[in-house]
């Protein structure tokens, strides 16, 4: 009796693993996107990509963890209370109804923003589901609401893709743009593959290497390089991450997406810039990945960098929404506020939802720190 019993109950447990596997796998295939193979027919003509793969300008420097590092990193990331916030995050309803201005940006959390160019309306790396996976069970999921629904979304004139990522590509959020939208789709080269196979017409994809730019009206849109890294699944790099330069008749924002820190920054202001706007990367920094992700320190020096010497609205990003790093929630927020001081940059820190008028210098009060929860 007692073995039946365990067959039964072990049955039972296989079955609902098997149950609880197949939920955690539904939709994932598609979520993949594009294998290398599809994607080398786009990328093979750039001089960025060698060997089956894309490049950084400028190497990542050789940085290894030890083996106790590297269990006290993943102690970090799994057993850290204070990588949350101890209350709620604050959200803004955005306003709707209202003309695009000549320089403003509403933060919809991590590095999803609208950005307001001279009346255009840009929107950036926009990720709407619950979870940055290609499971809807597993995978970093939101500390915070959206705080709007897409289709409550002003009409966009171009959505901005930095790379393909989870946490900045979403293929549940991009087919229902792509259907509620008439907005262009800027991208690096190879993922306008991902979105082909995700039934978004050729002709809305506009897909870019470093230093190609497309006019839009009279905005220009500039891929830009970053140093980073890209992959959806096990293959790493076959499809370009970049940054991006939105350069309209009036005014320029510059867009940071997911990147470490480069001489290429300084390039990119002496050639498009000085910048009015940056979105800089502030989160999920760590000293084992120094090369991809950028620290406070290192964002306001990049701002500097676009600008003419500090000059400029500076909007954090990559941030608050999802737990991708082991470093307290606020600490970037903290670290950046202290930078931003001693380099006499202005930043601007909205909650998620909030609408900056950069031309207005309409933006959160000086104390409002309601990062402090």
């Amino acid at each position: 009796m007692l073995r039946q019993a365990i067959r039964v109950v072990g049955g039972t447990a296989a079955l609902a693993t098997g149950g609880w596997v197949l939920r955690a796998l539904q939709g994932a295939p598609a979520a993949l996107g594009a294998g290398p193979v599809e994607i080398a027919g786009v990328a093979g003509g750039s001089p960025n990509y060698r060997e089956g793969v894309f490049h950084n300008l400028e190497p990542a420097s050789p940085v290894e963890l030890t083996r106790q590092e590297q269990w006290r990193l993943v102690h970090d990331m799994f057993g850290g209370t204070s990588q949350r916030p101890e209350g709620t995050i604050p959200l803004v309803t955005p306003e709707t109804g209202k003309p695009a201005a000549d320089l403003a940006v509403t933060w919809f959390g991590h590095s999803s923003a609208v950005i307001e160019v001279d009346g255009y309306r840009i929107l950036a790396d926009p990720v709407w589901s619950e979870r940055c996976s290609p499971s809807k069970v597993v995978g970093p999921q939101r500390l915070h609401p959206v705080p709007a629904p897409l289709e409550a979304l002003p009409a966009i004139d171009a959505v901005i893709i930095s790379h393909d990522h989870y946490d900045h590509l979403d293929i549940s959020t991009a087919q229902h743009l792509a259907g509620s939208q008439n907005a262009l789709f800027f991208v690096p080269l190879g993922i306008g593959v991902h979105l082909r196979g995700w039934g978004i017409p050729h002709d809305r994809i506009v897909e870019l290497d470093w230093g190609q730019a497309q006019q839009l009206g009279e905005l220009q849109i500039v891929c830009t390089p970053a140093r980073h890294f890209s992959g959806r699944f096990l293959t790493r790099n076959a499809t370009l991450w970049s940054s991006w330069a939105v350069i309209g008749p009036r005014h320029r924002a510059f867009f940071g997406g997911d990147t470490g820190y480069t001489t290429s920054f300084a390039d990119i202001g002496a050639e498009y810039g000085p910048f009015d706007l940056t979105l800089m990367p502030v989160g999920a920094y760590h000293p084992g990945w120094p090369d991809i992700h950028m620290n406070p320190e290192d964002a306001v020096r990049a701002h500097r960098d676009v600008t003419d010497a500090g000059s400029g609205l500076f909007i954090p990003i990559h941030w608050a929404t999802f737990r991708l790093a082991p470093h307290p929630w606020s600490e970037p927020i903290e670290r950046m506020l202290i930078a931003a001081r001693d380099a006499q940059v202005a930043a601007a820190v909205p909650r998620p939802g909030q609408r900056v008028d950069a031309t207005a210098l309409i933006s959160p009060p000086d104390d409002d720190v309601w990062w402090q929860i």
